[in-house]
């Protein structure tokens, strides 16, 4: 018999409603308390050494998924304004294509300057593929996240038994693909990381995502209410909807995406390269601000008040019991497997969780040049050194006072099918895939 996981209390839940209604109302909320501190303490204090920030403000935008929690927290604890930003704008974005679409119009066409991104997405932009041929421009300043994503199977799959080996699907999916109704499986942006992990499980089970199968874009937050609706079969996306698929009964979760590659990288804190390059003090500012928010976030004392922030209305919207178990480790799979003290949880900073590892990034492009969303001839590296900011996330972390990892690379990275990627030698990694479309 399996255990169950105790959502949180109705007194949890109370007190959860009541902060955020306290932030809301009466009460100064800390930002609010934080601007006003700001506007007496700084260009001296945390800029002591020079001029404060250009500008005081930037529009930052993001999904409703549990990895934007650095932002959220930073904008809810005033730390944007510590730091001289007391007029940053965090603001919900309805899709991962209507974040780009925010990217390319930038603040002054009505857009935002930088967000909450999938990792993979400021390369797509600044190679012009996610953006209609257009180029534009990004950096990557940070790493906002390893782990909390999972690949969810509906209903109707469940007495397959899918489970991070994925072949079991294989002859159902072939009998689907033979009647015309190829399984439906849904991921979030064509290149990203969610895209990118369902490839990757399928194709470890001789599964070709390009063939066998049908990939659709659907926005994370719809992607419950379409397994519920019959028009998807599994999906990939991150935390909260997880959990909540199995909350609500609808289907269960066939693994977590670090269950596929330990401690991967997920999203990324991204901007605008004219921005940064035309605000470079206030690109710190904003940066050393996410980063303190995700020192703060990563303890698990710290995480259930975490989700009462970023469970709010205006933030991710959802109730506190669909975010706080997976957030501590506690996972019901709702296939009868329950972890009540997993070691595949989502990380803020533990493990250089914050650091923008070069070698990550060209993981990435490296697999979308093996998927075709990239051209082969693409010069990853070069690519890599042009998007990837870590020399301003060492600024920012020697300003606050904590070290960064020794390199910029994380090195050798092994994966659940005993597949090793060596950022020294990614055309080995190519050559190794049995399952590609090269473009």
């Amino acid at each position: 018999m399996s255990e169950t996981i105790k959502t949180p209390s109705r007194r949890l839940l109370l007190a959860g409603a009541g902060a955020l209604a306290l932030a809301g109302c009466g009460q100064k909320s800390e930002s609010a308390k934080a601007a006003g501190e700001a506007k007496t303490t700084l260009p001296a204090g945390v800029f002591a050494e020079g001029k404060g920030p250009e500008v005081k403000g930037a529009k930052l935008g993001f999904i409703a998924l549990t990895d934007a929690s650095p932002l959220i927290v930073a904008k809810e604890k005033g730390l944007f304004a510590k730091y001289g930003m007391p007029d940053v704008e965090v603001l919900k974005q309805a899709s991962w294509g209507a974040t780009r679409d925010n990217l390319v119009l930038g603040s002054g066409g009505g857009g935002i300057d930088g967000c909450h991104i999938l990792s993979p997405l400021p390369y797509l932009l600044t190679t012009g593929q996610a953006s209609g041929g257009k180029p534009v421009p990004m950096y990557t300043l940070a790493r906002l996240n390893l782990n909390g994503q999972a690949i969810s199977i509906g209903n109707d799959l469940k007495s397959l038994k899918v489970g991070l080996d994925a072949s079991a699907a294989k002859a159902r999916f072939a009998e689907l693909k033979g009647k015309g109704t190829p399984a439906q499986i849904a991921m979030t942006f064509r290149g990203g990381t969610h895209d990118l992990w369902i490839r990757y499980w399928l194709a470890a089970a001789g599964v070709n995502p390009d063939k066998d199968v049908s990939t659709i874009v659907i926005p994370p937050p719809q992607m419950v209410a379409n397994m519920k609706a019959g028009t998807q079969d599994a999906f990939c996306v991150g935390e909260p909807w997880n959990g909540q698929l199995v909350s609500q009964q609808i289907g269960y979760t066939a693994c977590t995406s670090s269950e596929i590659w330990m401690d991967h990288p997920e999203k990324a804190l991204g901007m605008r390269a004219d921005w940064v390059d035309a605000h470079p003090i206030a690109a710190k500012a904003i940066l050393m601000a996410v980063m303190e928010a995700a020192q703060w976030c990563d303890p698990a004392e710290n995480r259930e008040a975490m989700c009462q922030i970023v469970a709010g209305r205006q933030w991710i919207n959802v109730p506190i019991g669909d975010i706080v178990p997976r957030q501590l480790g506690q996972i019901d799979y709702g296939s009868g497997r329950v972890e009540k003290a997993s070691p595949h949880v989502m990380k803020f900073w533990a493990n250089n969780a914050s650091f923008p590892f070069k070698s990550h990034d060209l993981w990435f492009l490296t697999e979308d040049v093996r998927w075709g969303v990239l051209p082969a001839a693409t010069d990853t590296a070069a690519l890599v050194e042009k998007v990837n900011r870590a020399d301003l996330w060492r600024e920012a972390a020697k300003s606050i006072g904590v070290a960064g990892p020794a390199s910029d690379s994380r090195g050798v990275e092994r994966f659940f099918d005993g597949k090793v990627f060596d950022p020294a030698n990614p055309k080995a990694w190519l050559d190794a895939q049995a399952v590609k479309s090269l473009a």
